[in-house]
Formats: structure tokens, sequence, C-alpha cells
């Protein structure tokens, strides 16, 4: 593998009361661990990534996270 990629996502409760994406990324060693995102970060990494449903997000890289639409 030669870049990390989303495996999995779910929505949990925010500490602030909105619901955060929990995007669980497998990194270039293997491991599998998770990452929070708030609401706007999540909505702008499906649009990176050009998804309307969480669970289409696994296979995508994680550097799209970082990509500003």
């Amino acid at each position: 593998m030669s870049e990390a990629v989303i495996v999995s996502a779910e929505i949990a409760a925010g500490h602030d009361g909105q619901a955060d994406l929990i995007v669980r990324v497998r990194y270039q060693n293997g491991v599998v661990a998770p990452v929070t995102l708030d609401p706007d970060t999540a909505l702008k990494l499906m649009s990176a990534c050009g998804v309307s449903d969480i669970n289409d997000l696994a296979g995508h890289s994680w550097r799209k996270v970082l990509e500003d639409n």
C-alpha cells in the first residue's frame, strides 16, 4: 500500500452536540486507527471523494481530507 486509505466510517455523537464522523484509516504500515472529523470537515471529505453516503468512503485516499472544495 502506497498511502493511507479509508476503510470505514461511522457517525458518532460529538461533544458539542453535533454529529462527528469517525473515519477508520489504514496506514502504510497496516495499522488501522480512528480519526474524528467535525461536521464541516466530514462534508468536505465526502465532496472531495464524490460520495453522498459515508459507506462509500471506504477505499478512498486519506489525503482527500486535505482537499478544499
